[in-house]
């Protein structure tokens, strides 16, 4: 067989669950069994490619500018895909470019905006059972958000349905000590992925926590007592590290709850409310999060969904969230203008999930440099005490401090001017084309690259100037 035949084999061998998207020039191809089925769920043609003396295997592809459309009609089928790029210049490489697979994408780490409801999250989750107990832990690689618990193994099935993943890992095993997840249990939760056991023992797990985080103790998660809420944790951390091999993974503060800090709400109950589905057509639009929801960020909207679906038990929680609301209800000029701050921000969990991922766009920098313009406006709106209220004559009663204004917020917003002025001065206004065809850095900010692009639109001009 030839080289690139023996190449792709070696790829294939380490990603037999996955169609391989195999980088070739311009295209994307895929060979053998991964080829027929991608021709027969893409709707592509299916052709064959010789490799080697008397080898011939069938192959399809697909332009690589349209790996997103692609990508995403393949995943919606449940296929894992196993993108492999070419890591060197095939002009300027002697022989075999070299190839390796950058990227895994399963229906749990999708970050392509196309396959994403914007206002929902798309967690990919994982369970450890253990008699009558189990660990849960869950995380949105589009925006970081990783949590985990240790609950009763009655108390799993309510909670995988309110998490709604779009995948959830479990051990494979064969030891009748360590039951699989059940199908009744995965179901609740997306599409079930087996794992090897080892993923899950205490031991690898919390390394593969200490090691992601850099620090020496678990302690300060105040996971240290939750054995099972670890060894979930710790195996989400490893299978990101297998599938998300060229971004840079990134998940914010290991958040452990508990269940009895919030009220369960089992399926029936969430039906009979109407929280999200309404009918026996189960019409979103008709629930009761669509006749609350009236956010103007993607993040708000979120947000709003994990509030509706995980009700507060805790007094102290509830007051709080009280006195945000009556902060700005009780004052129409404050809530306009808070308003219409927000309506300019864009989606910037996602965005940065996306710049983490090698995958951010352009235009998608420019968003967020709006984004982060607002932000002072926004802590400004935050600090400014109730004009006639009691919490100004310094009771507190209606804000959430002594000065009746939000400072507890205000602190956790914090301007970043120098990555906007970075963001405006280095990216075009009106960017066009991919990154590399000369239509996306701002002119003035790379002399040297000014220079290149002079000399690649008047050639004739550049030569002549070196004769000289």
């Amino acid at each position: 067989v030839t080289p690139i035949r023996r190449q792709y084999l070696k790829i294939k061998h380490s990603f037999p669950d996955a169609i391989v998207l195999f980088r070739m020039g311009d295209f994307y191809e895929m060979f053998d069994e991964d080829a027929r089925v991608a021709a027969r769920d893409l709707e592509i043609t299916l052709t064959s490619r010789s490799m080697g003396k008397d080898v011939r295997v069938p192959m399809a592809g697909f332009p690589a500018h349209a790996m997103e459309n692609y990508l995403a009609r393949l995943v919606r089928r449940g296929h894992k895909v196993a993108i492999c790029e070419q890591l060197t210049d095939p002009a300027a490489s002697k022989g075999l470019v070299d190839r390796e697979v950058v990227r895994v994408v399963t229906p749990g780490t999708v970050v392509e905006s196309s396959l994403l409801d914007q206002n929902s999250n798309n967690f990919l989750a994982s369970v450890i059972l253990d008699g009558d107990s189990a660990g849960l832990a869950y995380v949105d690689v589009t925006t970081g958000e990783f949590a985990a618990t240790q609950l009763n193994l009655a108390q799993l099935s309510p909670e995988l349905e309110r998490v709604a993943a779009a995948e959830v890992l479990s051990p494979h095993s064969d030891d009748p000590g360590q039951p699989p997840l059940s199908p009744s249990l995965a179901g609740n939760g997306g599409e079930p992925t087996l794992l090897d056991p080892v993923c899950f023992e205490y031991e690898a797990a919390r390394s593969a926590l200490l090691g992601h985080f850099g620090v020496a103790s678990l302690e300060s998660f105040g996971c240290q007592d939750l054995p099972l809420a670890v060894r979930a944790a710790g195996a989400i951390v490893d299978y990101l590290g297998q599938t998300q091999k060229s971004g840079k993974l990134q998940l914010s503060n290991l958040a452990v709850y508990y269940i009895s800090k919030f009220m369960a709400l089992d399926s029936q109950t969430r039906r009979n409310l109407e929280l999200f589905a309404a009918g026996r057509a189960e019409n979103k639009d008709l629930s009761l999060l669509a006749t609350l929801d009236l956010t103007r960020t993607p993040m708000g909207g979120r947000l709003l969904r994990r509030w509706l679906g995980q009700p507060l038990l805790e007094l102290d929680d509830l007051n709080r969230r009280l006195d945000s609301v009556g902060y700005f209800h009780d004052d129409g000029f404050r809530r306009s203008n808070t308003t219409a701050l927000l309506s300019h921000i864009p989606d910037m969990e996602r965005i940065l999930g996306r710049i983490n991922a090698g995958l951010v766009a352009p235009r998608e920098l420019l968003a967020l440099k709006e984004g982060l313009d607002a932000v002072p406006g926004l802590v400004e709106q935050l600090c400014v005490p109730l004009v006639g209220s009691d919490a100004e004559a310094g009771s507190g009663e209606t804000g959430s401090d002594e000065t009746g204004s939000m400072d507890w917020l205000s602190r956790e917003l914090s301007p970043i001017p120098e990555a906007a002025a970075l963001i405006e001065s280095s990216i075009a206004a009106e960017p066009s084309g991919a990154v590399g065809e000369g239509n996306v850095i701002r002119q003035g900010f790379s002399p040297e690259l000014d220079e290149l692009k002079r000399a690649s639109h008047d050639a004739r001009g550049f030569i002549a100037g070196l004769e000289q």
